[in-house]
């Protein structure tokens, strides 16, 4: 479970221009901005960037073509990051469908029919209050 003093990151794969991008950041501001959620920290990875690119590829469990994507991950001691294992990957989620991750706790983009290509700020929250659980 997490506590006041641990350190996470929401981790926010997107590109410049993208609308769908924007409105997750602006999402991710807007909730990050309560207090319950004071534990999180965003850290913004353009992927048309090498600096983005990088640790995009590094994930290793993106798809480009489901841009903007965000994955939370833990500060270690040592100032390194791992991110964080979802621990209902078994389990069908009703509200973040097939947008939701299934090695580590985050989304991406659905583009399908069915998924309207919105990371919705109900999802976003789940997923954000599934990490304090962890």
């Amino acid at each position: 479970m997490s506590t006041a003093n641990d350190k996470l990151i929401v981790n926010v794969f997107g590109k410049a221009g993208c609308a769908k991008c924007t409105m997750l950041n602006r999402r991710l501001d807007k909730l990050l901005s309560e207090e319950r959620y004071a534990a999180f920290q965003k850290k913004y990875h353009d992927v048309m960037t090498e600096a983005g690119l990088v640790p995009f590829c590094l994930a290793q469990c993106l798809n480009p073509s489901r841009i903007p994507a965000m994955l939370i991950s833990r500060m270690r001691e040592d100032g390194s990051e791992e991110y964080l294992a979802n621990p209902d990957a078994d389990r069908k989620d009703e509200l973040c469908k097939d947008s939701k991750l299934y090695q580590y706790l985050g989304l991406q983009t659905d583009y399908s029919e069915d998924g309207k290509g919105i990371l919705t700020p109900e999802m976003v929250e789940a997923i954000l209050d599934r990490a304090l659980t962890l």
